[in-house]
């Protein structure tokens, strides 16, 4: 079977085309300035590469242009579209509507409308536009939606829930949801192939570091706690995202600001983090160049994201009740070596004993092991895979 994986957002969509039998890509590429001039298809398959500048000004048509390249005698990989066995779905934010991936029905689609959208208001109406485009062109095919939350659904209550009026919480539903699921459950279950154990035997933590950063406690192979929070703007501090914040330092700020609480949501989300703090850039490449030529507020931003994350691993093995293994993923997590030494250096406690040579090769795509190898608490950086686990779950709910 092939599984189409589409990952839509408001003016853009990512895909991949996957065969389940190996779990190869065949083809993948992306959909950029849809309903925007300018919009173009980047398209990778057969060995090819090719771009297609054509206006898309919605969904459907960037979908119906990506079925196109496909097919295309160049990048296309099959012949006809019934060779795509189902669509699966990336969906942000699942409330506590959908504990796991659901096939989609018109009374699954209402409700993923009607109920979740202002759970994540930037990437839910994005997924659904994703949706109803593939439905159109596709209407025979069968589709799922695979949510970031559902690995997230097996924390307990005193995990995920705020201390507010219990009330309030079953009434609105505010509560901790976490993000990057697909991405902590495809490297924990992985961290446990290469150790040669079952998951079951395993207390991890996962560390998904990239613009945006996410660190979950994995017991048994299960989350049990994770650091975003009813929207992803909480735990550590991000690109442009501030992290954890007392609610009542974003009251004063947006009373000195003059900012609107719609605008101080903004503010927090697009204007601070490592960006805010650095006062040069959310890319970490750009603050430890920044680092190289002195500048103090790139060192303090890597730092303060350094510390937050080790802070969160400590806490998560007090969870747990111990710690076998930390993994370190997605872009920072793969590719940022001081980062990864500064979250480590100081766990020694716990049994983690690094391994510094192994921690400056450089990223091949590769599991790689960091720790020494007498380190009672392995130390391993896994690039993750979420389409390939939006697969499976396609593939499993078929």
């Amino acid at each position: 079977m092939k599984i189409l994986v589409v990952n839509a957002g408001s003016s853009s969509l990512k895909y991949q085309l996957i065969d389940m039998q190996t779990e190869k890509v065949l083809a993948k590429g992306g959909c950029e300035r849809i309903g925007i001039s300018g919009s173009v298809l980047k398209a990778k398959g057969n060995g090819n590469e090719k771009v297609y500048e054509k206006d898309m000004p919605n969904h459907k048509v960037a979908i119906e242009l990506v079925l196109n390249a496909l097919r295309d005698e160049g990048v296309g990989v099959i012949k006809s579209m019934d060779e795509i066995g189902a669509v699966g779905h990336r969906v942000v934010a699942s409330g506590e509507y959908f504990k796991k991936a659901t096939l989609v029905t018109p009374e699954v689609l209402k409700t993923l409308e009607e109920k979740t959208f202002e759970l994540a208001p930037l990437h839910n109406p994005a997924a659904a536009t994703g949706v109803r485009a593939c439905m159109e062109v596709m209407p025979s095919t069968p589709m799922a939606l695979v949510f970031d939350t559902s690995f997230h659904a097996t924390m307990p209550e005193k995990a995920y829930l705020y201390g507010i009026d219990y009330n309030d919480y079953k009434t609105y539903g505010v509560r901790k949801y976490g993000a990057h699921g697909t991405s902590h459950k495809f490297v924990s279950a992985e961290a446990a192939r290469y150790l040669g154990k079952k998951p079951e035997q395993l207390k991890i933590v996962t560390c998904h570091l990239g613009n945006g950063s996410s660190i979950t406690a994995v017991d048994g192979g299960k989350c049990v706690d994770t650091s975003m929070g009813f929207t992803p703007l909480a735990g550590v501090l991000m690109g442009t995202r501030s992290g954890d914040i007392d609610a009542s330092a974003v009251e004063f700020l947006a009373r000195k600001k003059g900012l609107s609480h719609s605008d101080a949501v903004t503010y927090l989300n697009k204007k601070c983090g490592v960006a805010g703090i650095s006062g040069v850039s959310s890319d970490f490449r750009d603050l430890e160049a920044g680092v190289a030529a002195g500048n103090e507020r790139c060192a303090l931003a890597l730092d303060m994201f350094s510390y937050q994350t080790k802070k969160f691993v400590g806490a998560y093995a007090a969870v747990m009740g111990g710690l076998d293994c930390i993994v370190f993923t997605a872009g920072i997590g793969e590719n940022t070596p001081c980062v990864r030494e500064d979250v480590c250096k100081g766990l020694e406690f716990l049994g983690v004993k690094f391994d510094d040579k192994a921690n400056a090769v450089k990223n091949d795509g590769s599991i790689r092991e960091i720790s020494a190898k007498d380190s009672k608490v392995k130390v391993l950086v896994i690039p993750t895979n979420e389409e390939l686990v939006i697969a499976r779950e396609t593939a499993e709910l078929l």
